[in-house]
Protein backbone atom coordinates (compact mmCIF):
# COMPACT_ATOMS: atom_id res chain seq x y z
CA UNK A 1 0.00 0.00 0.00
CA UNK A 2 1.81 3.11 -1.23
CA UNK A 3 0.35 6.21 0.34
CA UNK A 4 1.61 8.90 2.70
CA UNK A 5 1.52 6.82 5.88
CA UNK A 6 2.40 9.72 8.18
CA UNK A 7 -0.84 11.47 7.26
CA UNK A 8 -3.12 8.47 6.82
CA UNK A 9 -1.97 5.96 9.45
CA UNK A 10 -2.84 7.12 13.00
CA UNK A 11 -1.37 3.99 14.64
CA UNK A 12 2.03 3.78 16.30
CA UNK A 13 3.83 0.60 17.34
CA UNK A 14 2.51 0.98 20.90
CA UNK A 15 -1.04 0.91 19.51
CA UNK A 16 -0.48 -2.53 17.99
CA UNK A 17 1.27 -4.41 20.79
CA UNK A 18 0.08 -5.69 24.17
CA UNK A 19 -0.81 -3.24 26.97
CA UNK A 20 0.10 -5.15 30.12
CA UNK A 21 -1.50 -2.64 32.50
CA UNK A 22 -4.96 -2.88 30.87
CA UNK A 23 -7.71 -4.87 32.52
CA UNK A 24 -9.04 -6.22 29.21
CA UNK A 25 -7.56 -6.42 25.72
CA UNK A 26 -8.32 -8.23 22.48
CA UNK A 27 -7.24 -8.58 18.85
CA UNK A 28 -9.85 -9.96 16.43
CA UNK A 29 -10.61 -10.45 12.76
CA UNK A 30 -13.96 -10.79 10.97
CA UNK A 31 -13.81 -12.30 7.49
CA UNK A 32 -15.87 -13.37 4.51
CA UNK A 33 -14.13 -15.85 2.23
CA UNK A 34 -14.69 -18.59 -0.34
CA UNK A 35 -13.26 -22.03 -0.93
CA UNK A 36 -13.41 -24.18 -4.04
CA UNK A 37 -13.90 -27.94 -4.25
CA UNK A 38 -16.28 -27.71 -2.49
CA UNK A 39 -17.53 -24.23 -3.45
CA UNK A 40 -18.56 -22.75 -0.09
CA UNK A 41 -19.07 -19.25 1.29
CA UNK A 42 -17.69 -18.85 4.80
CA UNK A 43 -17.62 -16.26 7.55
CA UNK A 44 -15.30 -16.33 10.53
CA UNK A 45 -14.60 -14.37 13.67
CA UNK A 46 -11.27 -15.28 15.29
CA UNK A 47 -8.90 -13.75 17.76
CA UNK A 48 -7.12 -13.43 21.06
CA UNK A 49 -8.40 -12.05 24.39
CA UNK A 50 -6.65 -11.56 27.72
CA UNK A 51 -7.62 -9.98 31.04
CA UNK A 52 -6.52 -9.24 34.56
CA UNK A 53 -8.10 -7.90 37.74
CA UNK A 54 -7.56 -8.20 41.47
CA UNK A 55 -8.89 -11.77 41.49
CA UNK A 56 -7.71 -13.35 38.26
CA UNK A 57 -5.55 -13.36 35.14
CA UNK A 58 -6.30 -15.31 32.01
CA UNK A 59 -6.44 -15.53 28.23
CA UNK A 60 -8.10 -17.46 25.47
CA UNK A 61 -8.17 -18.00 21.73
CA UNK A 62 -11.56 -18.33 20.04
CA UNK A 63 -13.16 -18.68 16.63
CA UNK A 64 -16.70 -18.79 15.26
CA UNK A 65 -16.85 -20.33 11.79
CA UNK A 66 -20.03 -20.11 9.72
CA UNK A 67 -20.65 -22.27 6.66
CA UNK A 68 -23.25 -19.93 5.17
CA UNK A 69 -24.19 -22.34 2.37
CA UNK A 70 -25.36 -25.05 4.78
CA UNK A 71 -26.22 -22.72 7.71
CA UNK A 72 -23.78 -24.44 10.05
CA UNK A 73 -21.70 -22.89 12.82
CA UNK A 74 -18.59 -24.25 14.56
CA UNK A 75 -17.46 -22.53 17.75
CA UNK A 76 -14.07 -23.08 19.36
CA UNK A 77 -12.49 -21.66 22.50
CA UNK A 78 -9.27 -22.63 24.26
CA UNK A 79 -8.91 -20.84 27.61
CA UNK A 80 -6.22 -20.92 30.26
CA UNK A 81 -6.41 -19.10 33.58
CA UNK A 82 -3.45 -17.65 35.49
CA UNK A 83 -1.34 -16.96 32.41
CA UNK A 84 -1.11 -14.29 29.69
CA UNK A 85 -0.10 -14.57 26.05
CA UNK A 86 3.56 -14.79 25.17
CA UNK A 87 4.33 -11.42 23.60
CA UNK A 88 7.12 -9.33 22.12
CA UNK A 89 7.77 -5.74 23.31
CA UNK A 90 9.33 -4.74 20.00
CA UNK A 91 6.55 -5.84 17.65
CA UNK A 92 3.08 -7.35 17.51
CA UNK A 93 3.52 -11.01 18.28
CA UNK A 94 1.07 -13.05 20.35
CA UNK A 95 1.50 -16.75 21.03
CA UNK A 96 -0.83 -19.21 22.70
CA UNK A 97 0.16 -22.88 22.41
CA UNK A 98 0.56 -23.25 18.63
CA UNK A 99 -1.82 -20.37 17.79
CA UNK A 100 -0.38 -16.95 16.98
CA UNK A 101 -0.99 -13.45 15.65
CA UNK A 102 1.91 -11.39 14.38
CA UNK A 103 2.78 -8.54 12.06
CA UNK A 104 1.70 -4.92 12.08
CA UNK A 105 0.14 -2.54 9.62
CA UNK A 106 -0.12 -3.17 6.70
CA UNK A 107 0.26 -6.98 7.02
CA UNK A 108 -0.84 -9.48 9.65
CA UNK A 109 -0.58 -13.25 9.99
CA UNK A 110 -3.06 -15.19 12.13
CA UNK A 111 -3.03 -18.92 12.81
CA UNK A 112 -5.77 -20.65 14.81
CA UNK A 113 -5.66 -24.39 15.49
CA UNK A 114 -9.12 -25.62 16.46
CA UNK A 115 -8.09 -28.93 17.99
CA UNK A 116 -11.65 -29.79 18.96
CA UNK A 117 -12.97 -29.86 15.38
CA UNK A 118 -9.68 -30.47 13.52
CA UNK A 119 -9.78 -27.11 11.72
CA UNK A 120 -6.75 -24.90 11.08
CA UNK A 121 -7.01 -21.27 9.98
CA UNK A 122 -3.85 -19.83 8.40
CA UNK A 123 -4.52 -16.34 7.03
CA UNK A 124 -2.18 -13.62 5.85
CA UNK A 125 -4.04 -10.30 5.83
CA UNK A 126 -2.89 -7.48 3.54
CA UNK A 127 -4.44 -4.10 4.24
CA UNK A 128 -6.47 -2.42 1.52
CA UNK A 129 -7.43 0.34 3.94
CA UNK A 130 -5.73 2.46 6.54
CA UNK A 131 -6.42 2.07 10.27
CA UNK A 132 -8.95 4.29 11.98
CA UNK A 133 -9.92 5.11 15.56
CA UNK A 134 -13.58 5.22 16.52
CA UNK A 135 -14.51 8.89 17.10
CA UNK A 136 -11.04 9.73 15.82
CA UNK A 137 -11.62 13.48 15.54
CA UNK A 138 -13.42 13.68 18.89
CA UNK A 139 -11.70 11.37 21.38
CA UNK A 140 -8.96 9.69 19.28
CA UNK A 141 -10.49 6.27 19.80
CA UNK A 142 -11.17 6.52 23.54
CA UNK A 143 -14.68 5.42 24.53
CA UNK A 144 -16.37 5.15 27.95
CA UNK A 145 -17.70 1.97 29.54
CA UNK A 146 -19.44 2.50 32.88
CA UNK A 147 -16.85 4.25 35.05
CA UNK A 148 -14.03 2.87 32.90
CA UNK A 149 -12.79 3.47 29.37
CA UNK A 150 -11.13 1.74 26.41
CA UNK A 151 -9.52 2.52 23.08
CA UNK A 152 -10.95 1.08 19.88
CA UNK A 153 -9.09 0.93 16.58
CA UNK A 154 -9.85 -1.02 13.43
CA UNK A 155 -8.94 -1.62 9.79
CA UNK A 156 -12.12 -2.07 7.73
CA UNK A 157 -10.73 -3.92 4.71
CA UNK A 158 -7.90 -6.39 4.23
CA UNK A 159 -7.28 -8.99 1.54
CA UNK A 160 -6.93 -12.61 2.65
CA UNK A 161 -4.21 -14.91 1.36
CA UNK A 162 -4.15 -18.26 3.05
CA UNK A 163 -5.75 -21.60 3.74
CA UNK A 164 -8.32 -23.36 5.86
CA UNK A 165 -7.62 -27.01 6.68
CA UNK A 166 -10.62 -29.16 7.59
CA UNK A 167 -10.13 -32.80 8.60
CA UNK A 168 -6.56 -32.65 7.24
CA UNK A 169 -7.69 -31.39 3.81
CA UNK A 170 -6.29 -28.00 2.87
CA UNK A 171 -8.35 -25.43 0.95
CA UNK A 172 -7.07 -22.18 -0.54
CA UNK A 173 -9.24 -19.22 0.46
CA UNK A 174 -10.08 -15.93 -1.19
CA UNK A 175 -11.86 -13.11 0.61
CA UNK A 176 -11.92 -9.89 2.61
CA UNK A 177 -11.38 -9.23 6.28
CA UNK A 178 -11.76 -6.71 9.07
CA UNK A 179 -9.27 -6.31 11.93
CA UNK A 180 -9.64 -4.62 15.33
CA UNK A 181 -7.59 -4.01 18.46
CA UNK A 182 -9.24 -2.91 21.70
CA UNK A 183 -7.77 -2.33 25.16
CA UNK A 184 -8.58 -0.43 28.31
CA UNK A 185 -9.66 -0.34 31.94
CA UNK A 186 -13.21 -1.67 31.90
CA UNK A 187 -14.97 -4.78 33.13
CA UNK A 188 -18.17 -6.31 31.76
CA UNK A 189 -19.10 -8.17 34.97
CA UNK A 190 -19.46 -4.87 36.85
CA UNK A 191 -18.99 -1.81 34.61
CA UNK A 192 -19.36 0.53 37.61
CA UNK A 193 -16.55 -1.07 39.61
CA UNK A 194 -13.60 0.47 37.73
CA UNK A 195 -12.33 3.80 39.08
CA UNK A 196 -8.84 3.87 37.58
CA UNK A 197 -9.12 7.40 36.15
CA UNK A 198 -12.52 9.05 36.63
CA UNK A 199 -11.22 12.36 35.31
CA UNK A 200 -10.39 10.74 31.97
CA UNK A 201 -13.70 8.84 31.89
CA UNK A 202 -15.72 12.02 32.49
CA UNK A 203 -13.69 13.86 29.86
CA UNK A 204 -14.48 11.18 27.27
CA UNK A 205 -18.20 11.24 28.14
CA UNK A 206 -18.18 15.05 27.88
CA UNK A 207 -16.42 15.12 24.49
CA UNK A 208 -18.68 12.50 22.90
CA UNK A 209 -21.89 13.96 24.37
CA UNK A 210 -20.93 17.44 23.21
CA UNK A 211 -20.28 16.19 19.69
CA UNK A 212 -23.58 14.29 19.58
CA UNK A 213 -25.60 17.29 20.80
CA UNK A 214 -23.90 19.54 18.26
CA UNK A 215 -24.64 17.18 15.37
CA UNK A 216 -28.27 16.37 16.29
CA UNK A 217 -31.38 18.49 16.41
CA UNK A 218 -33.71 17.60 19.28
CA UNK A 219 -37.19 16.87 17.89
CA UNK A 220 -40.20 14.70 18.58
CA UNK A 221 -39.85 11.50 16.49
CA UNK A 222 -42.64 9.67 14.71
CA UNK A 223 -42.01 6.71 16.96
CA UNK A 224 -39.61 5.47 19.60
CA UNK A 225 -39.07 2.03 21.15
CA UNK A 226 -37.56 0.82 24.42
CA UNK A 227 -36.41 -2.61 25.60
CA UNK A 228 -35.18 -3.55 29.08
CA UNK A 229 -32.46 -5.75 27.54
CA UNK A 230 -30.96 -2.78 25.65
CA UNK A 231 -29.09 -1.27 28.59
CA UNK A 232 -26.15 1.14 28.08
CA UNK A 233 -23.79 -1.73 28.92
CA UNK A 234 -24.78 -3.57 25.76
CA UNK A 235 -24.42 -2.51 22.16
CA UNK A 236 -25.14 -3.29 18.52
CA UNK A 237 -22.10 -3.72 16.30
CA UNK A 238 -21.88 -4.30 12.56
CA UNK A 239 -19.27 -4.42 9.82
CA UNK A 240 -20.24 -4.35 6.16
CA UNK A 241 -18.26 -4.61 2.97
CA UNK A 242 -20.21 -3.38 -0.02
CA UNK A 243 -20.07 -4.63 -3.59
CA UNK A 244 -18.68 -1.28 -4.77
CA UNK A 245 -15.71 -1.59 -2.39
CA UNK A 246 -16.98 0.73 0.33
CA UNK A 247 -16.91 -0.30 3.98
CA UNK A 248 -19.27 0.43 6.86
CA UNK A 249 -18.62 0.35 10.59
CA UNK A 250 -21.63 0.68 12.89
CA UNK A 251 -21.52 0.90 16.67
CA UNK A 252 -24.49 1.90 18.80
CA UNK A 253 -24.73 2.21 22.59
CA UNK A 254 -28.42 1.58 23.09
CA UNK A 255 -29.62 3.39 26.25
CA UNK A 256 -32.63 1.04 26.26
CA UNK A 257 -33.72 2.10 22.75
CA UNK A 258 -34.91 -0.30 20.05
CA UNK A 259 -36.09 2.45 17.70
CA UNK A 260 -34.68 5.97 17.76
CA UNK A 261 -31.46 7.98 17.55
CA UNK A 262 -28.07 6.28 17.35
CA UNK A 263 -25.92 7.06 20.40
CA UNK A 264 -22.82 5.94 18.59
CA UNK A 265 -21.55 6.24 15.06
CA UNK A 266 -21.75 4.97 11.51
CA UNK A 267 -18.41 5.26 9.70
CA UNK A 268 -18.24 5.16 5.90
CA UNK A 269 -15.00 4.70 3.99
CA UNK A 270 -15.13 4.80 0.21
CA UNK A 271 -11.44 4.36 -0.57
CA UNK A 272 -9.75 3.18 2.64
CA UNK A 273 -8.03 6.55 3.02
CA UNK A 274 -10.79 8.89 4.14
CA UNK A 275 -13.33 8.02 6.82
CA UNK A 276 -16.60 9.84 7.37
CA UNK A 277 -18.33 9.50 10.73
CA UNK A 278 -22.07 10.13 10.79
CA UNK A 279 -23.26 11.18 14.24
CA UNK A 280 -26.72 12.17 13.02
CA UNK A 281 -28.30 8.76 12.54
CA UNK A 282 -31.35 6.78 13.59
CA UNK A 283 -32.15 3.07 13.69
CA UNK A 284 -35.00 0.65 14.17
CA UNK A 285 -35.31 -3.10 14.54
CA UNK A 286 -37.38 -4.50 11.69
CA UNK A 287 -37.09 -8.08 13.01
CA UNK A 288 -35.89 -9.60 16.27
CA UNK A 289 -35.00 -13.05 17.63
CA UNK A 290 -35.58 -14.36 21.14
CA UNK A 291 -32.46 -15.72 22.82
CA UNK A 292 -32.16 -19.49 23.16
CA UNK A 293 -31.04 -19.49 26.78
CA UNK A 294 -32.11 -16.15 28.26
CA UNK A 295 -35.22 -13.97 28.27
CA UNK A 296 -34.24 -11.18 25.86
CA UNK A 297 -34.65 -10.24 22.21
CA UNK A 298 -31.99 -9.03 19.80
CA UNK A 299 -32.14 -7.78 16.20
CA UNK A 300 -31.96 -9.94 13.10
CA UNK A 301 -32.74 -7.04 10.77
CA UNK A 302 -31.77 -3.42 11.38
CA UNK A 303 -32.60 -0.30 9.38
CA UNK A 304 -30.12 2.58 9.74
CA UNK A 305 -30.45 6.05 8.26
CA UNK A 306 -27.47 8.40 8.52
CA UNK A 307 -27.10 11.83 6.97
CA UNK A 308 -25.51 15.24 7.04
CA UNK A 309 -25.68 18.33 4.80
CA UNK A 310 -23.85 16.56 1.97
CA UNK A 311 -24.78 12.87 2.01
CA UNK A 312 -27.46 10.43 3.09
CA UNK A 313 -27.12 6.69 3.44
CA UNK A 314 -29.91 4.19 4.12
CA UNK A 315 -28.94 0.65 5.11
CA UNK A 316 -30.92 -2.51 5.80
CA UNK A 317 -28.79 -5.14 7.50
CA UNK A 318 -30.60 -8.43 6.89
CA UNK A 319 -29.30 -11.62 8.49
CA UNK A 320 -29.68 -14.93 6.70
CA UNK A 321 -28.25 -17.58 9.01
CA UNK A 322 -28.99 -19.26 12.32
CA UNK A 323 -27.26 -17.09 14.94
CA UNK A 324 -24.58 -18.23 17.33
CA UNK A 325 -24.90 -17.12 20.96
CA UNK A 326 -21.84 -17.08 23.20
CA UNK A 327 -22.67 -16.68 26.91
CA UNK A 328 -20.37 -16.09 29.85
CA UNK A 329 -22.32 -16.47 33.10
CA UNK A 330 -21.65 -14.07 35.97
CA UNK A 331 -20.95 -15.34 39.48
CA UNK A 332 -23.16 -12.63 41.01
CA UNK A 333 -26.50 -12.28 39.23
CA UNK A 334 -28.23 -9.50 41.15
CA UNK A 335 -28.27 -7.09 38.19
CA UNK A 336 -27.09 -9.04 35.16
CA UNK A 337 -27.07 -12.78 34.56
CA UNK A 338 -24.40 -13.06 31.87
CA UNK A 339 -22.55 -11.47 29.01
CA UNK A 340 -24.08 -12.71 25.74
CA UNK A 341 -22.60 -12.04 22.29
CA UNK A 342 -24.91 -12.93 19.39
CA UNK A 343 -23.25 -13.41 16.00
CA UNK A 344 -25.17 -13.26 12.71
CA UNK A 345 -24.09 -13.02 9.08
CA UNK A 346 -26.19 -11.42 6.38
CA UNK A 347 -26.55 -9.08 3.46
CA UNK A 348 -26.83 -5.34 2.99
CA UNK A 349 -29.48 -3.60 0.93
CA UNK A 350 -29.55 0.16 0.89
CA UNK A 351 -29.34 3.47 -0.88
CA UNK A 352 -26.84 6.32 -1.15
CA UNK A 353 -27.60 9.91 -2.08
CA UNK A 354 -25.44 13.01 -2.39
CA UNK A 355 -25.78 16.35 -4.14
CA UNK A 356 -24.25 14.90 -7.32
CA UNK A 357 -25.33 11.24 -7.41
CA UNK A 358 -27.59 8.55 -6.02
CA UNK A 359 -27.61 4.77 -6.40
CA UNK A 360 -28.52 1.51 -4.60
CA UNK A 361 -26.11 -0.30 -2.29
CA UNK A 362 -25.58 -4.00 -1.69
CA UNK A 363 -23.05 -6.19 0.04
CA UNK A 364 -22.32 -8.50 2.98
CA UNK A 365 -22.49 -7.78 6.69
CA UNK A 366 -21.76 -9.22 10.10
CA UNK A 367 -23.98 -8.18 13.02
CA UNK A 368 -23.07 -8.69 16.67
CA UNK A 369 -25.54 -7.55 19.32
CA UNK A 370 -24.05 -7.79 22.80
CA UNK A 371 -26.43 -8.00 25.77
CA UNK A 372 -26.33 -8.40 29.53
CA UNK A 373 -29.71 -10.02 30.33
CA UNK A 374 -31.38 -9.00 33.59
CA UNK A 375 -33.62 -10.93 36.03
CA UNK A 376 -36.69 -8.96 34.82
CA UNK A 377 -36.36 -10.41 31.31
CA UNK A 378 -37.79 -9.05 28.08
CA UNK A 379 -40.05 -6.01 28.32
CA UNK A 380 -40.78 -3.80 25.33
CA UNK A 381 -42.53 -0.44 24.91
CA UNK A 382 -43.29 1.16 21.54
CA UNK A 383 -44.62 4.75 21.44
CA UNK A 384 -46.05 6.35 18.30
CA UNK A 385 -46.71 10.08 18.00
CA UNK A 386 -49.43 11.57 15.81
CA UNK A 387 -48.23 15.05 14.90
CA UNK A 388 -49.73 17.97 12.98
CA UNK A 389 -50.78 18.12 10.14
CA UNK A 390 -52.20 14.62 10.48
CA UNK A 391 -53.54 15.27 13.97
CA UNK A 392 -52.36 15.18 17.55
CA UNK A 393 -52.15 12.13 19.76
CA UNK A 394 -50.11 9.28 21.17
CA UNK A 395 -50.33 5.49 21.20
CA UNK A 396 -48.27 2.86 22.93
CA UNK A 397 -47.77 -0.88 22.85
CA UNK A 398 -46.35 -2.60 25.94
CA UNK A 399 -45.15 -6.21 25.90
CA UNK A 400 -44.00 -7.40 29.32
CA UNK A 401 -42.69 -10.83 30.23
CA UNK A 402 -42.28 -9.65 33.81
CA UNK A 403 -45.95 -8.67 34.19
CA UNK A 404 -47.09 -11.35 31.72
CA UNK A 405 -49.27 -8.76 30.03
CA UNK A 406 -49.67 -7.07 26.66
CA UNK A 407 -51.13 -3.58 26.80
CA UNK A 408 -52.21 -1.35 23.93
CA UNK A 409 -53.49 2.19 24.33
CA UNK A 410 -54.31 5.09 22.02
CA UNK A 411 -55.22 8.68 22.83
CA UNK A 412 -56.15 11.06 20.03
CA UNK A 413 -56.95 14.71 20.69
CA UNK A 414 -57.10 15.94 17.09
CA UNK A 415 -58.73 15.75 14.60
CA UNK A 416 -61.30 13.83 16.68
CA UNK A 417 -60.94 12.96 20.39
CA UNK A 418 -60.70 9.20 20.90
CA UNK A 419 -59.40 6.85 23.61
CA UNK A 420 -58.74 3.13 23.19
CA UNK A 421 -57.35 0.77 25.81
CA UNK A 422 -56.79 -2.98 25.76
CA UNK A 423 -54.95 -5.32 28.11
CA UNK A 424 -54.34 -8.99 27.45
CA UNK A 425 -52.68 -11.75 29.47
CA UNK A 426 -49.44 -12.91 27.84
CA UNK A 427 -49.30 -16.68 27.23
CA UNK A 428 -45.82 -18.27 27.21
Amino acid sequence: MKMNEEKLNPWELEDEIEHKSSLLEWWYIESFFKTKNPDIDWSIKAGFTEWQNKKEVGCYVASTLFNTNDDKCIYFQDRTDNIRFKTNKEKLELKYKDCFLKGGFPEYHIYINDTKHNIKIDFKLISESYPHWIAQDVSKGWLPMGFGFFRYGYIPKLRINGTITIDDKEHIVDGKSYYEHVWGDFWYDNPLSVFSNMKKTLSIYSSLAGCWIKKNKIKIPKSIGFGTENSPFGYDWAWAILDNGWTIFYGNVLFWLTDGPVFGTLILSKDGKKFKEFYNACFRYKKTIHSKNFDFNYPSEIEIIAEDEEEKIILNLITNNTPHEYASDYDEKNYWKALVICELTGIVKGYYKSKSEEFPLSGKCKIEPQRQPTPIGHNYLKIDFLKPKKGFGISWDLESNLLKRNLKAKINILPKPKIKFRIKRKID
